[in-house]
């Protein structure tokens, strides 16, 4: 292999690159003043937000459209996601609260979607991220709310009935799960830890491969590949990068059951008022409650039919306090806070005996960090 010194042309190009390197810096070190002069300006105005979905999403998609190659829209979306994480931090460093402890899929997914600059604050469980964002001890939370494979968190859901935060965000992020263990082959195995979730997305791969094993649900991913680092054959399915860091081995890449294996994600906040969400691409979701007769939840359906709004999910949970009583939880593809959804909305209020805005934003990115990575 030739050295770099003899490679003809290479010096001269370096050179140039280096060049543009200077010029890149002294260009976001100007963008960097400009957003703490937007910081500035939304304090003096009384708005302490600084985390703009709509305008992010717009930027974003402006940036793809402009882009001239050879770089992908994917890295440009990932370089701009850091810049726009820095142009954050320097208004300020808010505290984002997710499932931990580091090493989860939440914890991957989160620093995907806001970027390595946030601070990234672990809890123990979903209940903990609602409450701290309720009280304002973390400025917002990422929680997962469904899976493409498994289904519906319902936890997640149950918990916007407890607390008073609202929906600011959503992503999808790509889930690729690994069985990380300390031992080499699978034979060795007779224990596999993971989260819920996860045990079931590859509850197929599981039956086929490892059908002797015994399976162990445990808080978290991350808790999970602990215990496969501390106890011989044992193994936990979880991200990849966790094997990196316990000096674990990966024994399988990419076992769940269904290769399309995404997870939704959604950003809260304490509860505020006003729409967020641009109008074209915009999603809303609902809480509401319906009288315990003939029709009721058919009248709601027929509104949104009528208004020729989308509903893209529809679940209910059972009412805390009261038994065989429901609330839905609802997602329609417009902006129900803009003032051109202020009639729907009334006649939403006049069908059912509750309805709560959980959040009006963008329909999330998808987000896909697999593609390069070794696995995942």
């Amino acid at each position: 292999m030739a050295q770099p010194a003899l490679i003809p042309g290479l010096a001269e190009l370096r050179v140039q690159i280096d060049a543009l390197d200077t010029q890149l810096l002294e260009l976001l070190s100007q963008r960097a003043k400009l957003s703490l002069a937007v910081g500035q300006a939304k304090a003096q105005a009384g708005n302490a937000r600084v985390y703009d979905p709509v305008r992010e999403a717009q930027l974003l998609a402006s940036l793809a459209e402009r882009n001239p190659g050879p770089l992908t829209s994917a890295h440009i979306e990932a370089i701009w996601r850091e810049i726009m994480s820095a142009s954050r931090s320097l208004q300020k460093r808010s505290a984002v609260a997710y499932l931990g402890p580091e090493g989860t899929f939440s914890y991957f997914a989160a620093a995907d979607a806001l970027g390595s600059s946030s601070c990234f604050v672990p809890c123990r469980d979903f209940e903990e991220i609602f409450r701290k964002v309720a009280s304002g001890e973390c400025d917002m939370g990422f929680i997962p709310l469904e899976n493409s494979i498994h289904g519906t968190i319902t936890r997640s859901f149950d918990l916007f009935s407890q607390h008073q935060v609202r929906i600011r965000a959503e992503f999808y992020s790509r889930i690729a799960n690994c069985l990380l263990s300390k031992e080499e082959s699978l034979a060795r195995v007779h224990t596999v830890y993971s989260h819920a979730q996860p045990l079931g997305q590859c509850a197929e791969w599981l039956r086929a491969h490892m059908p002797h094993a015994r399976l162990v649900s445990v808080a978290s991913t991350a808790e999970a590949a602990q215990c496969a680092s501390r106890e011989a054959g044992s193994a936990a399915i979880g991200h990849r990068s966790m094997a990196e860091a316990l000096g674990l081995h990966s024994l399988a890449d990419n076992i769940q059951d269904d290769s399309a294996n995404w997870t939704r994600f959604v950003l809260i906040e304490a509860h505020g008022e006003g729409c967020s969400a641009p109008q074209q691409n915009a999603k809303s979701s609902l809480l509401f409650t319906v009288p315990n007769k003939v029709g009721s939840l058919s009248s709601v359906l027929d509104i949104f039919s009528k208004h020729r709004v989308n509903m893209t999910k529809l679940e209910s949970r059972p009412m805390k306090g009261t038994c065989w009583n429901y609330v839905f939880f609802a997602d329609v593809e417009c902006a129900i806070d803009a003032p051109e959804y202020a009639v729907l909305l009334q006649e939403m209020k006049d069908a059912c005996s509750s309805v709560r805005v959980l959040g009006c934003y963008p329909a999330g990115p998808h987000l896909d960090s697999t593609v390069n990575s070794k696995g995942y």
